[in-house]
């Protein structure tokens, strides 16, 4: 069963206060992702926001299981992805509170997440879920301690396996990182008010390869052969439209497929499992991106806007232009929204073409600013 916890019995519940501490909570066993990236020092003693030690985590960004992110979940009991019932009640708080620094600062730390172990790789409901799912995030780090709070205002936190989530992202690090955490716990906030998600616009896709304004990851490489026919740069530093990067893809036929894309997803690899995880735009009238290809010419033959409709979660609508044949200079083009169902989106941008309306050799093309627009 759960352990009930009260606020008026405890006024903060540590995940971890300092090594070995009696008051902590939950196990750091889930890593997922590119799980290689990652060196974690839960008993460091360079840096401590207060105690004795605290969480060194260095994420090398190096894509070693090819993912392109990693994470670690702190878990009720090791490994319990939800096949075991070791969760906590913590009915009661409202509060989740951490202190982070950077090595250097300028690091980011993707998202910080509460609860959240709902669903098997294979999309199916754990036999133990956690009652919520909160993300927080990105956050850029500077060299000092600072404190942040997750808002758990008026969520149901009956039933909490995974206390606390970190998610690293290569696009958005960069390079190796070091990171360092210290006092995390639950508590409450007599004070706090249950937050209103609001989206704001322009809502992008890309901005720059390190931007935290990102959203969606370029990870729904189609067909299952497209490893051997694409590649993907998304910090190309020649000639881009605006800021320090764009994306380059290259694309040729080594597989004999003949056709290939690469859908932007949230999270990354969602194809429609994923409860809770589309990004509601309404209020957009159109998704805008500039593109251009390497000598002129290359055909496109469809960028698109939603679309996933496998799964038991899919995109809520879709919207799409092409063919579109690219010039040698940035162009931009415009994706039409206007009455489309946008309060559901996973899939937030998609490109698709085929060698037969291309060079037989194969193309390369380029994108930037892809952005949703009021």
């Amino acid at each position: 069963m759960g352990i009930g916890i009260t606020a008026a019995q405890e006024k903060t519940f540590y995940i971890y206060k300092d090594k070995n501490n009696p008051s902590n909570h939950f196990i750091p066993s889930g890593w997922m992702g590119d799980y290689g990236d990652l060196k974690f020092n839960d008993q460091c003693t360079q840096e401590k926001a207060s105690g004795s030690t605290s969480i060194k985590i260095t994420y090398t960004a190096k894509k070693s299981q090819g993912q392109g992110w990693a994470g670690i979940y702190w878990q009720s009991s090791a490994n319990n992805w939800g096949q075991r019932q070791s969760g906590y009640d913590l009915t009661g708080f409202n509060k989740l509170v951490f202190k982070a620094k950077g090595e250097n600062g300028g690091e980011v730390i993707t998202k910080i997440k509460v609860g959240g172990i709902r669903r098997n790789a294979q999309g199916e409901l754990v036999t133990y879920p956690d009652s919520l799912e909160v993300d927080y995030g990105p956050i850029k780090l500077t060299d000092e301690w600072q404190e942040f709070y997750i808002n758990l205002a008026g969520k149901d936190l009956s039933y909490v396996n995974g206390g606390f989530c970190i998610v690293f992202n290569a696009d958005q690090a960069q390079k190796e990182q070091v990171i360092y955490l210290d006092d995390v716990y639950f508590t409450y906030d007599p004070n706090l008010k249950e937050e209103v998600k609001k989206t704001n616009f322009p809502f992008y896709v890309y901005a720059d390869a390190d931007s935290l304004d990102n959203h969606f990851c370029p990870s729904g490489w189609m067909p299952a052969t497209a490893a051997q026919d694409l590649k993907l740069y998304t910090n190309w530093k020649e000639n881009p439209l605006s800021g320090s990067s764009c994306i380059r893809i290259e694309y040729t036929n080594k597989s004999g497929t003949r056709w290939a894309g690469i859908y932007w997803q949230n999270p990354p690899n969602n194809w429609g499992s994923i409860p809770n995880a589309g990004f509601d735009l309404r209020g957009a009238t159109k998704l805008t991106f500039w593109a251009k290809g390497e000598r002129g010419g290359e055909i496109i033959n469809e960028f698109k806007v939603g679309g996933i409709s496998s799964g038991e979660y899919p995109d809520s609508d879709s919207a799409s232009i092409g063919p579109v044949q690219l010039t040698k200079e940035w162009k931009k083009y415009e994706i039409d929204l206007r009455g489309k169902d946008l309060s559901y989106i996973i899939g937030g941008f998609c490109w698709a073409t085929n060698i037969d309306v291309n060079d037989p050799h194969g193309i390369i093309f380029y994108l930037d600013e892809i952005k949703f627009e009021k």
